[in-house]
Order: C-alpha cells, then structure tokens, then sequence
C-alpha cells in the first residue's frame, strides 16, 4: 500500500465542510483513499453503481437521516444525479443542529455532472479534491522511470511486470470505451473513439488540429470539439490553453492537448517497456506531458496553466501562474543535458517570468544561467506546493 499525498489534506476538508467531493478518473483509488481515511470516523459506505444500495437510496432523505451522526461516503455519485437536491436539505437542517462538518463524502469519476450538480445545489456546503494517479513524491524519486513508462494508476504501477502492466492499461481503456463513455455522454461508437484517443496519444502534446483529426476520423470538426471536451470531462485528456495576455506578438491559438496519464499514452501506442518509450518518436512529449501532470497536480487551486508559442520561434512548455505570484516559465527536456532551447529565451523575453526552470530527468539541481535552473520534477514539484505557502 502506497500512502496517498492528499489523505491529510481530505481528513482535513471533512473537519471543516460538511461535504467533500473527491474527484478523479475511475481506477484511481478514490475509494481506497475514502475508506482509509474513515476508518478512523463512524461511516457507512455505498456504492451507487450496486443496485442493492441504489435501492437503500429510495427514499434518501429518510435513510440519510437515520445516519445523520455518520460519515456517510457516496461511491459514483453521478449515477443519483436527483440525490443533490436531499443533501442540500440534511445539510442544512444539521447546521441549524450545530452539526456542520464531515457529514458526506462524495466521489465522482467525472468532473462534468458532479460538479454541475453540485454547484447548483451546494455551494458554500461543500469542497472540491483532486485526485490523479500516483504521482514521484508517492513512489520515491528512484521509481520515477517506472511511473513515467506504467502511469500512475495503482493497479498498473503496482503490477508484478511490464506485460501485465500492460494488460491492465489495455484492459482499462477497453472498459472505458465499452461501459464508462456511454454513461456519461451520447453514443459514440467504440472504435471511433479508440481510434480518437490513439490519434491524440500519436500527437501527445501538438497544438490541436480539429480539421486534420476530422478527416482521419471521417467526421466533422464540431463532433471532434464534442469527443474532446468528453475526454478532458473524464479527465483522461488535459487542453493546454496558450497564454493569452497581449505581447504584441503572434501567438499561436490553438490549445495543446495531452493524454493525461503517460502510461495510458504508451499503451495505446503499444509501448510495454521503457526501450520501447524510448525508441519510440513520442518519447520526449509522453515526458513532457508527464512532467506537467506532475506538476499540475502540486499546484493550488487558483493556479493558472498555459503554454508560450510565437509565429516567431519562441516558445515555452509551460507557464504556471501561482495565486498571488508572477509566472514561471518552465522548459520540459527529456535529456541529460539540460540547457534550453533558444525559443525559450525569445519567449522568457516576451512574458517576463519571475523564474525560469528546466526539468530535466538527472538527479541533480543546479543553475543553467544567472536566472535559469535545472531541476528534478521532483525538485520542482515540490517548489510549486511550497511557493503557495509563502507569503
């Protein structure tokens, strides 16, 4: 059992709110986490994909009352959309009886219905976590290599060899295309989001090209728009907006969209081992895209993501605005040596960043230039959730 980063930030969220909403994609360890941390707590769990406790749910304000001195964690809360409206009124009338924080827990594997749900009926009752895969501070820096080439979904890094790594990841995306997809959106056919999501990991990190999608796919660029937005709704697909405060230059608009997981990436490639990544033309965006999940997923709430492109050549990967803080321009390369490419200074030129990084997969932090540092994705990962803390 791999300890989870975010299980002190969630007992937290419960001494504080009355409902916590823990989101992320299915196979992730929402519900390991869950019960982890209710153990300590009086709780009952229900898992709203079993019918059995589907039918519990009837009448929920009468079952949910009568558990009223309990933790009460809602597994796929999506699936009793109706649900929200009853634990706005509990909420409520437990406040009036100064019971106020650690009444529900809801997990969701989409942040689309949950959220939407949620927002209507319980804003000012109720917090938000994240969470993604295992991310570096988790396994340990020395199994960074490991988590790059499998992901971070549990079951896959955690798997006895690369083959059955593998399988997992393959087995999971089938699941997804068959059985999750549809349950959350229109009926797309199966293999025409197969073939989608392939085309997506084959140009992990590339500005998007609806058009060209389009036309491999056989159809419109407005059904492209709608497959997209139903993979970043899963979070399964991130889309990197570019940075769009006026330069007075030319920038590229279209966004850069990355397969979220690296190990998802490799596995609709068909890549099992970390040769195979390696001879493989995707190799440096899998760990780019990989480096910015990292990092994503140390940085606060009110961060803001983007990327630099001019007409000109210049170029940065990344652009995070912390809460109260000037940008960071941060360079991805999947190399030991580590010294930026030119783009990244016309483009450091251009947004005037507070800091300059490049991450790089060596083991040692050093400075590159008066104003540039090379740095582990470790190292800087854990720059991004300390920086949030400063004054």
């Amino acid at each position: 059992m791999i300890p989870r980063r975010l299980h002190a930030q969630l007992q937290d969220l419960l001494a504080e709110y009355p409902a916590v909403a823990l989101i992320g994609p299915r196979q992730v360890g929402k519900t390991t986490l869950a019960l982890e941390v209710a153990d300590a707590l009086d709780s009952v769990y229900l898992d709203l994909e079993s019918p059995a406790d589907r039918a519990r749910l009837s009448d929920p304000e009468l079952y949910l009352a009568d558990h009223d001195d309990r933790l009460v964690i809602l597994d796929e809360v999506h699936r009793m959309p109706g649900l929200f409206q009853s634990l706005r009124g509990l909420i409520d009338r437990g406040r009036r009886r100064e019971k106020r924080a650690g009444r529900f827990l809801l997990l969701g594997s989409a942040s689309m219905d949950l959220l939407r749900q949620s927002g209507e009926t319980l804003a000012g009752r109720i917090a938000y976590l994240d969470l993604g895969p295992f991310d570096v501070a988790e396994v340990g820096a020395s199994n960074h290599d490991e988590l790059w080439v499998r992901g971070g979904f549990p079951d896959s890094f955690l798997a006895a060899d690369d083959s059955r790594s593998l399988r997992w990841r393959e087995n999971f995306i089938r699941t997804y295309l068959e059985r999750d997809v549809p349950q959350f959106g229109p009926r797309i056919p199966a293999e025409t989001l197969r073939r989608f999501w392939v085309m997506l990991a084959h140009t992990q990190g590339g500005t998007l090209n609806a058009a060209a999608i389009a036309r491999g796919l056989g159809v419109d660029g407005k059904t492209v728009s709608r497959y997209l937005d139903l993979m970043v709704d899963l979070l399964l697909v991130r889309r990197l907006t570019p940075w769009r405060r006026n330069v007075g230059k030319r920038l590229v608009k279209s966004p850069k969209v990355y397969v979220r997981d690296s190990g998802i990436v490799h596995a609709l490639l068909g890549l099992a081992t970390k040769e195979d990544v390696l001879g493989h033309p995707v190799v440096g965006m899998s760990w780019e895209g990989f480096v910015i999940e990292t990092l994503l997923s140390f940085a606060p709430n009110r961060a803001e993501a983007s990327f630099y492109r001019s007409s000109g050549g210049a170029e940065i990967d990344l652009i995070l605005t912390l809460p109260g803080r000037a940008p960071w321009a941060i360079e991805v390369k999947r190399s030991l040596d580590p010294r930026p490419r030119r783009g990244f200074h016309s483009g450091c030129k251009d947004v005037g960043p507070e800091a300059k990084f490049v991450v790089y997969p060596g083991e040692d932090r050093f400075r590159i230039a008066e104003d540039i540092e090379a740095v582990t994705v470790l190292d800087l990962a854990k720059e991004v959730a300390g920086s949030s803390k400063r004054p």
